[in-house]
Protein backbone atom coordinates (compact mmCIF):
# COMPACT_ATOMS: atom_id res chain seq x y z
CA UNK A 1 0.00 0.00 0.00
CA UNK A 2 1.55 3.57 -1.22
CA UNK A 3 2.14 5.84 1.86
CA UNK A 4 0.01 8.59 3.22
CA UNK A 5 1.65 12.01 2.01
CA UNK A 6 2.38 13.56 4.87
CA UNK A 7 0.22 16.72 4.41
CA UNK A 8 -3.45 14.22 4.18
CA UNK A 9 -2.92 13.99 7.36
CA UNK A 10 -4.27 17.53 8.64
CA UNK A 11 -5.14 19.32 4.82
CA UNK A 12 -8.25 17.88 2.95
CA UNK A 13 -7.74 20.39 -0.03
CA UNK A 14 -6.40 23.79 -1.09
CA UNK A 15 -8.80 25.87 1.07
CA UNK A 16 -7.57 24.85 4.20
CA UNK A 17 -4.26 26.56 3.30
CA UNK A 18 -6.14 29.79 2.75
CA UNK A 19 -5.45 32.30 5.44
CA UNK A 20 -8.52 34.25 6.66
CA UNK A 21 -9.81 37.51 7.36
CA UNK A 22 -9.53 37.31 10.94
CA UNK A 23 -6.03 35.64 10.86
CA UNK A 24 -4.88 38.18 8.64
CA UNK A 25 -5.78 41.23 11.49
CA UNK A 26 -4.41 39.05 14.23
CA UNK A 27 -1.34 38.57 11.91
CA UNK A 28 -1.00 43.09 11.28
CA UNK A 29 -1.55 43.14 15.15
CA UNK A 30 1.43 40.61 16.05
CA UNK A 31 3.78 42.76 14.01
CA UNK A 32 2.07 46.44 15.58
CA UNK A 33 2.86 45.22 18.61
CA UNK A 34 6.59 44.02 18.02
CA UNK A 35 7.28 47.51 16.47
CA UNK A 36 6.07 48.40 19.71
CA UNK A 37 8.37 46.54 21.56
CA UNK A 38 11.08 47.07 19.44
CA UNK A 39 10.95 50.69 19.78
CA UNK A 40 11.14 50.73 23.80
CA UNK A 41 15.00 50.76 23.93
CA UNK A 42 14.95 53.80 21.90
CA UNK A 43 11.75 55.67 23.97
CA UNK A 44 14.23 54.97 26.96
CA UNK A 45 17.32 56.39 25.22
CA UNK A 46 15.04 59.97 24.60
CA UNK A 47 14.02 60.29 27.62
CA UNK A 48 17.06 59.66 29.17
CA UNK A 49 18.59 62.16 26.65
CA UNK A 50 15.82 65.15 27.55
CA UNK A 51 16.78 64.44 31.67
CA UNK A 52 20.37 65.25 30.63
CA UNK A 53 20.01 67.73 28.26
CA UNK A 54 17.53 69.91 31.00
CA UNK A 55 20.64 70.47 32.60
CA UNK A 56 21.75 73.08 30.52
CA UNK A 57 20.47 76.74 30.66
CA UNK A 58 21.78 77.46 26.58
CA UNK A 59 22.22 75.81 23.49
CA UNK A 60 25.64 77.05 24.22
CA UNK A 61 25.94 75.12 27.69
CA UNK A 62 24.50 71.90 25.81
CA UNK A 63 27.55 71.83 23.40
CA UNK A 64 29.83 71.70 26.31
CA UNK A 65 28.74 68.77 27.41
CA UNK A 66 31.12 65.57 26.73
CA UNK A 67 28.62 63.38 27.91
CA UNK A 68 26.24 64.35 25.40
CA UNK A 69 28.32 64.60 22.17
CA UNK A 70 27.70 61.47 20.87
CA UNK A 71 23.89 61.59 21.33
CA UNK A 72 23.85 65.48 19.58
CA UNK A 73 25.78 63.70 16.71
CA UNK A 74 23.23 61.60 16.08
CA UNK A 75 20.28 63.86 16.25
CA UNK A 76 22.23 65.99 13.55
CA UNK A 77 21.75 62.77 11.58
CA UNK A 78 25.44 61.35 12.06
CA UNK A 79 25.51 57.13 11.83
CA UNK A 80 27.59 55.11 13.88
CA UNK A 81 29.17 54.02 10.63
CA UNK A 82 29.73 57.54 9.83
CA UNK A 83 31.25 58.18 13.23
CA UNK A 84 33.43 55.62 12.31
CA UNK A 85 34.98 57.29 9.72
CA UNK A 86 34.83 61.16 9.56
CA UNK A 87 38.01 62.99 11.46
CA UNK A 88 36.95 64.74 15.32
CA UNK A 89 36.80 68.08 12.79
CA UNK A 90 34.61 66.87 11.01
CA UNK A 91 31.96 65.98 13.90
CA UNK A 92 32.91 69.59 15.60
CA UNK A 93 31.97 70.77 12.15
CA UNK A 94 28.65 68.81 12.24
CA UNK A 95 27.86 69.83 15.76
CA UNK A 96 28.49 73.75 15.09
CA UNK A 97 26.37 73.26 12.04
CA UNK A 98 23.36 71.65 13.49
CA UNK A 99 23.31 73.68 16.62
CA UNK A 100 22.83 77.43 14.92
CA UNK A 101 20.38 76.06 12.11
CA UNK A 102 18.02 73.77 14.08
CA UNK A 103 19.21 74.04 18.04
CA UNK A 104 19.54 77.83 18.19
CA UNK A 105 16.90 79.08 16.65
CA UNK A 106 14.52 77.07 18.68
CA UNK A 107 15.03 79.12 21.60
CA UNK A 108 14.11 78.00 25.05
CA UNK A 109 13.22 74.76 22.98
CA UNK A 110 16.22 73.81 22.41
CA UNK A 111 16.10 70.22 24.44
CA UNK A 112 12.65 69.83 23.05
CA UNK A 113 14.47 70.09 19.17
CA UNK A 114 17.31 67.94 20.03
CA UNK A 115 15.09 65.09 21.22
CA UNK A 116 12.79 65.22 18.25
CA UNK A 117 15.69 65.31 16.04
CA UNK A 118 17.32 61.99 17.92
CA UNK A 119 14.26 60.48 17.80
CA UNK A 120 13.98 61.02 14.06
CA UNK A 121 17.29 59.74 13.11
CA UNK A 122 17.01 56.60 15.72
CA UNK A 123 13.86 55.97 14.02
CA UNK A 124 15.18 55.52 10.48
CA UNK A 125 17.61 52.71 12.22
CA UNK A 126 14.81 51.27 13.51
CA UNK A 127 12.80 51.33 10.16
CA UNK A 128 15.90 49.05 8.64
CA UNK A 129 15.55 46.73 11.77
CA UNK A 130 11.94 46.46 11.00
CA UNK A 131 12.04 45.57 7.17
CA UNK A 132 12.32 42.21 8.18
CA UNK A 133 10.22 42.02 11.40
CA UNK A 134 7.74 39.51 9.65
CA UNK A 135 10.50 36.99 8.98
CA UNK A 136 11.56 37.68 12.72
CA UNK A 137 7.97 36.78 14.20
CA UNK A 138 7.86 33.56 11.85
CA UNK A 139 10.73 32.04 13.13
CA UNK A 140 10.09 33.19 16.30
CA UNK A 141 6.53 31.22 15.95
CA UNK A 142 8.49 28.10 14.16
CA UNK A 143 11.11 27.46 16.62
CA UNK A 144 8.68 27.48 19.57
CA UNK A 145 6.11 25.21 17.51
CA UNK A 146 8.89 22.84 17.25
CA UNK A 147 10.06 23.11 20.98
CA UNK A 148 6.28 22.57 21.74
CA UNK A 149 6.26 19.05 19.79
CA UNK A 150 9.71 18.09 21.29
CA UNK A 151 8.50 18.67 24.95
CA UNK A 152 5.35 16.87 23.81
CA UNK A 153 6.88 14.11 23.28
CA UNK A 154 9.17 13.99 26.15
CA UNK A 155 12.23 14.66 23.70
CA UNK A 156 15.24 16.75 25.36
CA UNK A 157 16.54 19.77 22.61
CA UNK A 158 19.68 22.10 22.51
CA UNK A 159 19.38 26.14 21.51
CA UNK A 160 22.14 27.75 19.61
CA UNK A 161 22.11 30.88 20.47
CA UNK A 162 21.98 33.79 17.89
CA UNK A 163 23.77 36.17 20.88
CA UNK A 164 26.32 34.64 22.32
CA UNK A 165 26.35 31.13 19.34
CA UNK A 166 26.47 28.77 22.03
CA UNK A 167 24.36 26.00 22.50
CA UNK A 168 22.31 25.46 25.43
CA UNK A 169 20.20 22.38 26.58
CA UNK A 170 16.57 23.77 27.51
CA UNK A 171 15.77 22.47 31.02
CA UNK A 172 12.66 24.42 32.84
CA UNK A 173 11.60 28.13 32.15
CA UNK A 174 12.62 28.64 28.47
CA UNK A 175 10.34 31.75 28.28
CA UNK A 176 11.13 33.57 25.47
CA UNK A 177 14.01 31.50 24.38
CA UNK A 178 12.76 31.86 20.58
CA UNK A 179 13.26 35.17 20.35
CA UNK A 180 17.56 34.40 19.90
CA UNK A 181 17.27 31.18 18.83
CA UNK A 182 19.36 30.27 15.68
CA UNK A 183 18.96 26.61 15.69
CA UNK A 184 17.21 23.74 17.59
CA UNK A 185 19.08 20.33 18.15
CA UNK A 186 17.83 17.04 19.39
CA UNK A 187 18.03 13.09 19.06
CA UNK A 188 14.97 10.75 18.66
CA UNK A 189 15.97 6.72 18.90
CA UNK A 190 19.61 7.11 18.52
CA UNK A 191 19.23 9.39 15.42
CA UNK A 192 20.54 12.96 15.83
CA UNK A 193 18.49 15.89 14.00
CA UNK A 194 20.05 19.50 14.10
CA UNK A 195 18.14 22.47 12.75
CA UNK A 196 19.18 25.73 11.70
CA UNK A 197 17.51 28.80 10.34
CA UNK A 198 18.49 31.17 7.93
CA UNK A 199 21.96 29.32 6.86
CA UNK A 200 23.66 29.74 3.34
CA UNK A 201 24.28 26.33 1.65
CA UNK A 202 26.96 26.00 -0.26
CA UNK A 203 25.51 23.81 -2.77
CA UNK A 204 22.94 26.57 -3.34
CA UNK A 205 24.86 29.34 -2.99
CA UNK A 206 22.28 31.29 -1.18
CA UNK A 207 20.69 31.53 2.15
CA UNK A 208 17.98 29.15 2.77
CA UNK A 209 15.56 29.79 6.06
CA UNK A 210 15.01 26.12 7.24
CA UNK A 211 17.62 23.49 7.01
CA UNK A 212 17.35 19.77 8.92
CA UNK A 213 20.74 17.69 9.17
CA UNK A 214 21.07 14.56 10.04
CA UNK A 215 23.89 15.07 12.23
CA UNK A 216 24.48 16.19 16.37
CA UNK A 217 24.84 20.24 16.59
CA UNK A 218 28.81 19.25 17.40
CA UNK A 219 28.93 18.02 13.49
CA UNK A 220 26.52 20.67 11.90
CA UNK A 221 29.05 23.16 10.84
CA UNK A 222 30.82 20.34 8.32
CA UNK A 223 27.52 18.73 7.06
CA UNK A 224 26.55 22.09 6.01
CA UNK A 225 29.38 21.75 3.55
CA UNK A 226 28.06 18.18 2.78
CA UNK A 227 25.02 18.10 0.67
CA UNK A 228 23.91 14.41 1.72
CA UNK A 229 23.74 15.25 5.30
CA UNK A 230 20.60 17.62 4.31
CA UNK A 231 17.50 15.98 5.33
CA UNK A 232 14.87 19.00 4.33
CA UNK A 233 15.26 22.17 3.34
CA UNK A 234 12.31 24.83 3.31
CA UNK A 235 11.19 28.87 2.53
CA UNK A 236 9.88 30.41 5.65
CA UNK A 237 7.93 33.14 4.83
CA UNK A 238 6.45 35.72 7.42
CA UNK A 239 4.36 38.72 5.61
CA UNK A 240 0.78 38.64 6.07
CA UNK A 241 0.14 41.22 3.64
CA UNK A 242 -2.16 39.23 1.08
CA UNK A 243 -1.94 41.71 -1.97
CA UNK A 244 1.01 40.50 -3.75
CA UNK A 245 0.88 36.82 -2.26
CA UNK A 246 0.51 35.25 -5.89
CA UNK A 247 3.57 36.99 -6.91
CA UNK A 248 5.57 36.21 -3.85
CA UNK A 249 4.98 32.83 -3.94
CA UNK A 250 6.05 32.76 -7.80
CA UNK A 251 8.95 34.16 -6.31
CA UNK A 252 9.10 31.36 -3.65
CA UNK A 253 8.83 28.56 -6.61
CA UNK A 254 11.60 29.91 -8.34
CA UNK A 255 13.52 29.43 -5.42
CA UNK A 256 12.26 26.02 -4.13
CA UNK A 257 13.25 25.20 -7.82
CA UNK A 258 16.83 26.30 -6.74
CA UNK A 259 17.15 24.47 -4.07
CA UNK A 260 15.92 21.00 -5.69
CA UNK A 261 17.79 21.27 -8.96
CA UNK A 262 21.71 21.38 -7.26
CA UNK A 263 20.70 18.28 -4.88
CA UNK A 264 19.48 16.43 -7.75
CA UNK A 265 22.61 16.69 -9.44
CA UNK A 266 24.43 14.62 -6.62
CA UNK A 267 21.27 12.43 -6.88
CA UNK A 268 19.72 13.50 -4.48
CA UNK A 269 16.35 14.71 -3.19
CA UNK A 270 15.84 16.26 0.59
CA UNK A 271 12.20 16.86 1.19
CA UNK A 272 11.44 20.48 0.27
CA UNK A 273 8.63 22.48 2.50
CA UNK A 274 6.97 25.65 2.41
CA UNK A 275 5.55 27.38 5.47
CA UNK A 276 3.66 30.84 5.13
CA UNK A 277 1.51 33.26 6.58
CA UNK A 278 0.15 34.76 3.55
CA UNK A 279 -1.91 32.03 1.41
CA UNK A 280 -4.32 33.68 -0.71
CA UNK A 281 -6.40 31.17 -3.00
CA UNK A 282 -4.85 30.99 -6.25
CA UNK A 283 -1.80 30.44 -4.12
CA UNK A 284 -3.00 28.00 -1.91
CA UNK A 285 -4.29 25.78 -5.22
CA UNK A 286 -1.00 25.78 -6.47
CA UNK A 287 0.82 25.03 -3.80
CA UNK A 288 -1.76 21.62 -3.52
CA UNK A 289 -1.00 21.29 -6.95
CA UNK A 290 2.97 20.84 -6.15
CA UNK A 291 1.84 18.68 -2.81
CA UNK A 292 -0.05 16.38 -4.90
CA UNK A 293 2.71 15.78 -7.23
CA UNK A 294 5.20 15.92 -4.74
CA UNK A 295 7.31 18.72 -6.03
CA UNK A 296 6.90 20.01 -2.42
CA UNK A 297 7.30 17.71 0.02
CA UNK A 298 5.11 19.22 2.95
CA UNK A 299 3.16 22.93 3.65
CA UNK A 300 1.67 24.26 6.56
CA UNK A 301 0.00 28.08 7.03
CA UNK A 302 2.02 29.76 9.73
CA UNK A 303 -1.50 31.67 11.14
CA UNK A 304 -2.51 28.65 11.59
CA UNK A 305 -1.78 26.13 15.22
CA UNK A 306 -2.79 23.26 14.12
CA UNK A 307 -1.13 22.97 10.51
CA UNK A 308 2.09 24.63 12.48
CA UNK A 309 2.08 21.74 15.06
CA UNK A 310 1.61 18.83 12.62
CA UNK A 311 4.31 20.13 10.33
CA UNK A 312 6.51 20.37 13.39
CA UNK A 313 5.77 16.81 14.48
CA UNK A 314 6.64 15.73 10.71
CA UNK A 315 9.48 17.70 11.10
CA UNK A 316 11.20 16.30 14.55
CA UNK A 317 10.31 12.65 13.20
CA UNK A 318 12.02 12.58 10.10
CA UNK A 319 14.21 10.41 8.45
CA UNK A 320 16.09 10.91 5.31
CA UNK A 321 14.47 10.22 2.30
CA UNK A 322 14.94 6.69 0.55
CA UNK A 323 16.87 8.75 -2.35
CA UNK A 324 19.34 9.53 -0.15
CA UNK A 325 23.13 7.54 0.33
CA UNK A 326 23.31 5.72 3.17
CA UNK A 327 26.94 5.24 3.28
CA UNK A 328 29.33 8.78 2.88
CA UNK A 329 32.88 9.58 3.74
CA UNK A 330 32.97 12.17 6.56
CA UNK A 331 36.71 12.08 6.59
CA UNK A 332 36.39 16.13 7.58
CA UNK A 333 33.73 15.90 10.09
CA UNK A 334 35.94 16.10 13.74
CA UNK A 335 36.99 13.03 15.90
CA UNK A 336 35.20 10.67 13.61
CA UNK A 337 36.41 7.42 11.73
CA UNK A 338 36.67 7.94 8.11
CA UNK A 339 34.02 6.12 6.96
CA UNK A 340 30.64 5.35 8.40
CA UNK A 341 27.04 4.73 8.28
CA UNK A 342 24.76 7.46 9.21
CA UNK A 343 22.20 6.67 11.75
CA UNK A 344 24.63 4.27 13.24
CA UNK A 345 25.79 4.72 17.16
CA UNK A 346 28.88 5.10 15.78
CA UNK A 347 28.17 8.03 13.80
CA UNK A 348 26.50 9.88 16.38
CA UNK A 349 29.23 9.85 19.08
CA UNK A 350 29.42 13.55 20.33
CA UNK A 351 32.68 15.17 21.05
CA UNK A 352 32.91 18.32 22.54
CA UNK A 353 29.92 21.14 22.57
CA UNK A 354 29.70 24.01 20.41
CA UNK A 355 29.04 24.93 16.92
CA UNK A 356 32.97 24.59 16.50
Amino acid sequence: MASIQPHHEYLHDSNDLVTSNEEIRSGFLSIALEKNRRSTPYVAQARALKAAAARAANCDDLLKMPELRLPILTAAGMSDKALGNISSADTDYAVKEFASKYLQPAGAGFVDELVYRFLLIRGDTLGGVMRNIAGAIAKRKLARSIMAALSIQKIPYLCLSSTNGKWTSIKGDDTDIEISTKGISWSRDEKYRTLLFDIGVPIVEKNIDICLFDCPHTHVKAAIKKPEHYIALGELKGGIDPAGADEHWKTTGTALKRIRDPFATHHLSPYILFIGAAIAKKMAAEMWVDLESGVLSNAANLTKDDQMAAICRWLINLDPPVETKVETAVTDMPSHKTTVKEGSSEYFTQPSLGLQ
